[in-house]
Order: structure tokens, then sequence, then C-alpha cells
């Protein structure tokens, strides 16, 4: 799976490293991502699911539940 965040569906840009000289070459900024459990109480189930921490911090302030069904509404997830 690549690398990218189930909730927020942040993925690595590219960008420069950009030396004294200002010389230039290219770097990948990768997202700050974690393999997660979750437990959502309505199943009565553990949920892993790949998030970053501004995913957290979704899932912190919205829920869980808010959290999947947006993620889903918006083609990041495909079936929990």
């Amino acid at each position: 799976m690549s690398r990218v965040c189930q909730i927020t569906g942040k993925r690595a840009m590219v960008g420069n490293n950009v030396s004294h000289s200002k010389r230039r070459t290219k770097r990948r900024f990768d997202v700050n991502l974690f393999k997660k459990k979750y437990y959502l109480p309505d199943e009565d189930r553990w949920v892993q699911l790949t998030v970053s921490a501004a995913g957290m911090r979704t899932i912190n302030k919205k829920g869980l539940k808010t959290a999947l069904a947006e993620a889903q509404g918006k083609g990041f997830i495909d079936n929990i």
C-alpha cells in the first residue's frame, strides 16, 4: 500500500534541497504516518488504519465514526 493517510488523504510532496550556494536537488517531503488500531463499539471490532498525525487529530476532534464516513465519501477508504 502506498504511503497515504486514510483519513485526510495526505501523501508525499516533492520539493528541493537548497544548498548554501543555492544549488537545488530534488527531495521528498514524506507524511508523518502511523499504523494505529481504533475500536468501533457499534460493530464490536478493531480497525487498523494508516493515519497521519493530522488524521489522528481529526479523529479526536470529530470522532471515529464521523471521520470514517467522511473519508469514505471522499474516496480515501474503500471498505471498512
